[in-house]
């Protein structure tokens, strides 16, 4: 099967490259949120999500989306923008990021990228091959093997079909094996040579932020905003959406352990501490997959003032805006901007 070229809006690659896509990267909890808007305050521009679990409509408090505050004070796109039932991947969000930055690089100088989604951060800067729209099929024939055979059995196919992929997988993430698995049904190529494809050229500069906290911080952070979350409803959020459970972009941290406890799998209590537990898991795996870029400059969480000045000094731009507000450390009301 071929794969069609992707469609990019000719006018990005007519864009002169003293433009610059600021991206602020870091572990769940650290602060990506609340630094990336006093960035975006600073230089008059807007937020390019890059967090995978804050685009659907559907799940607010469980993903840490914004606040309404925070969406009406500056302009974010790819928040709550698409359904947990439509198809979404991650070619189509580089398609769709290039055409908002080509629109905001007309008027700006800058454009700010935030989030912890390292394979959707990466096609904005790299560029992935087309993937392609896979048969529903397909996708319940896996579902219904993981159900029957379990996970052991998706894992020793992906390692036969794609032992380049099987190496570098989160094995323990049944959704990223059933993805390179969908897409070799769908194509006969290994997801990934997809994914080791030639660097496409971007049309401006990409200026890689990332926040490095301490790391009983961080988990004192990820501890707290798990509080918070309970405290905010999460439970009753998970109950609006029990009877999807088994939608894909609900196996993810914070609503499969709260699914188990109204399953009676668990106690309330023990799916809080695993959510925690797992949670911190997550960060370390974002961590270890950011420290592989050596383009980062690391800062600490909070020292908003000296990105600023590593930025100006960077880009040659000035900030447009006249002060800039003072981080607050978060409250329990704030848990979004952890």
């Amino acid at each position: 099967m071929n794969l069609s070229p992707m469609t990019i809006s000719p006018g990005i690659f007519n864009q002169p490259k003293n433009k610059y896509l600021v991206i602020i990267l870091g572990p769940t909890a650290s602060g990506k949120t609340e630094t990336g808007i006093q960035i975006a305050e600073i230089f008059n521009t807007e937020i390019i999500s890059a967090d995978s679990r804050q685009f659907y409509k559907e799940l607010k408090i469980g993903t840490a989306v914004p606040d309404k505050h925070q969406l009406n004070n500056i302009k974010h796109h790819f928040i709550q923008s698409i359904s947990i039932h439509d198809y979404y991947n991650v070619s189509m969000y580089e398609q769709e990021a290039l055409e908002i930055l080509d629109r905001l690089f007309r008027e700006k100088d800058i454009a700010v990228m935030a989030g912890g989604s390292g394979m959707y951060v990466d096609v904005v800067c790299h560029g992935i091959d087309d993937l392609p729209s896979i048969d529903p099929a397909v996708r319940d024939t896996l579902e219904q093997r993981l159900k029957d055979e379990g996970i052991g059995s998706l894992r020793h196919e992906l390692k036969r079909l794609d032992p380049a992929y099987y190496a570098r997988a989160d094995l323990k993430n049944p959704k990223r094996i059933m993805k390179a698995l969908e897409i070799y049904y769908m194509t006969g190529i290994p997801y990934s040579s997809l994914l080791t494809g030639p660097k496409k050229e971007r049309p401006f500069q990409i200026l890689k932020i990332g926040l490095n906290p301490d790391r009983d911080e961080l988990y004192e952070k990820i501890n707290l905003r798990v509080d918070i979350m309970i405290q905010h409803g999460l439970i009753d959020e998970a109950k609006s959406l029990y009877d999807i459970r088994n939608c894909n972009a609900l196996n993810t941290v914070g609503y499969k352990e709260i699914f188990d406890y109204l399953d009676g799998k668990t106690t309330l209590e023990q799916a809080v501490s695993l959510i925690k537990r797992n949670t911190r898991r997550y960060a370390r795996r974002q961590l270890t997959w950011f420290r592989r870029d050596k383009s980062i400059t690391w800062f600490k969480p909070g020292d908003v003032v000296s990105i600023i000045d590593f930025v100006k000094q960077k880009t040659g731009i000035c900030n447009k805006s006249p002060s800039l507000r003072v981080y607050k450390s978060t409250s329990k009301k704030d848990y979004n901007n952890l």
